[in-house]
């Protein structure tokens, strides 16, 4: 008899296990954080100042993700619609020495912190007399021990009052029940996770964990388990001329204490500058002085660092990129759509993009056999192109669109829209149907 294969455990992520995370601008007062966030954002939402706690109540802004594939994608469908990923963004009040302790707002500040899944940390390395440090005078290095240290030191406090609970509860556990053996797993996770923050000194994502402690770590909502981006905010003299004294020692200090952590040099002064020109004058602007914005980039770091993947629906009424978690499988992806198409979900037709791109059109990579069916074991891949297939989608789609229709609501909710693009309906044709449907309903 031929050895079972072995079953693949599937990796679980650090983190929420959803598809609408958030991602949180982070650092000490006065290093530019709202300024980024307006020019991320295209907005003046962030409460740009020269003085500490100008932002107090966080800001949310969505920030469309570029993708040269949805942008060849949309060349060659026309949509009249075209919706982009997208990365929520929040602008977040400046963090100081002793937060965690609840000086200045920390308490509240820190809240904000946990209630985002990643964080964008900007690191002041420019010099300018007329823009206020809290600590007096710039120096990134010390800036980021600040930021680590209180966001440690609130881990730490987190976690020591949850292991107390635990272990409350834990003095009468026996050995037989598999309640009690996990509630002991539990403990012993908890307790790894004070030491490598203690004794190990290390941020939580930066640990080794298994599945099972991952599941842990997760339900703590901790701030070091949050993946970082450190972002350098240079003069902008320093961005065109690629030089700043400070670069190298922020490198190595990121080495010596995160290491692999990404680190993205960008200038504020020069965003807010190329911000307001047009398309044409920004690239002839950037062309002349031998640099270019690096918002996409962050932006792409940023949607990267959440383990985020996209798919895409394409059809003349719209092209879309839809955000996913890595891992996710079909009926999940296509869930993300409506709940329906994952409750009955049947199978997915998928072509990769790069099949698409290499062939043309959908008939060239069908008649390739590069059209796969794919049923629900399957795991989605970035940039791939779907069509999904349900059960008994269609009366609820009608109901759904004249509910709409009634409503004075454009039909234009993702579903709705889908099964137009996606099944030859057209907005007559699906109507004149709902409206049969409603009449023998209301009739009968």
């Amino acid at each position: 008899m031929p050895p079972k294969k072995a079953v693949q455990e599937k990796k679980v992520y650090l983190g929420r296990p959803s598809n609408n995370l958030k991602i949180g601008i982070v650092g000490l007062p006065n290093v530019g954080k709202s300024s980024f966030f307006n020019v991320l954002s295209e907005t003046d939402l962030g409460k740009a100042a020269n003085f500490p706690y100008a932002t107090i109540d966080p800001e949310e802004a969505r920030i469309p993700v570029p993708d040269p594939r949805f942008e060849w994608l949309c060349d060659v469908y026309k949509p009249a619609s075209r919706v982009p990923a997208f990365l929520t963004c929040i602008d977040i009040a400046g963090l100081t020495a002793g937060a965690s302790t609840g000086a200045g707002l920390g308490n509240a500040f820190l809240s904000h912190v946990r209630a985002v899944d990643g964080i964008f940390q900007v690191v002041r390395a420019f010099d300018d007399a007329e823009v206020i440090h809290i600590e007096g005078d710039v120096d990134p290095l010390r800036d980021m021990e600040i930021i680590q240290t209180e966001l440690r030191l609130k881990d730490i406090e987190w976690v020591e009052k949850h292991l107390e609970g635990l272990k409350k509860t834990g003095r009468s556990l026996g050995s037989s029940s598999l309640a009690d053996k996990a509630r002991k797993e539990e403990i012993a996770t908890v307790e790894k996770i004070l030491k490598t923050l203690t004794v190990d000194k290390k941020d939580v994502r930066k640990g080794e964990w298994n599945n099972k402690e991952i599941d842990v770590v997760n339900s703590l909502q901790l701030l070091t388990a949050k993946p970082v981006t450190y972002l350098v905010n240079l003069s902008e003299r320093d961005y065109i001329r690629k030089k700043n004294k400070w670069l190298p020692k922020i490198k190595g200090w990121i080495d010596a204490n995160n290491t692999g952590d990404p680190l993205i040099p960008f200038s504020v002064a020069l965003e807010e500058r190329l911000a307001v020109m047009s398309p044409e004058e920004k690239a002839e602007e950037e062309k002349k002085i031998g640099a270019s914005s690096a918002l996409g980039k962050i932006t792409h770091h940023g949607y990267a660092s959440l383990d985020l993947i996209r798919y895409f629906t394409c059809g003349p009424g719209e092209v879309r990129a839809w955000t996913i978690r890595k891992g996710t499988k079909a009926p999940q992806a296509a869930g993300v759509i409506h709940s329906d198409f994952e409750n009955k979900f049947v199978c997915g037709e998928i072509m990769s993009y790069e099949d698409l791109k290499e062939y043309g059109s959908e008939s060239a990579v069908k008649a390739a056999g590069k059209l796969r069916q794919q049923g629900k074991p399957y795991e989605m891949v970035d940039g791939d192109i779907a069509y999904w297939k349900s059960d008994n989608i269609y009366p609820m789609a009608g109901f759904l669109m004249l509910s709409l229709l009634l409503d004075g609501v454009s039909p234009r909710d993702g579903l709705t829209q889908y099964l137009i693009d996606q099944h030859d309906f057209t907005l007559p044709s699906l109507l004149e149907t709902t409206t049969r449907m409603y009449t023998h309903f209301a009739l009968s």
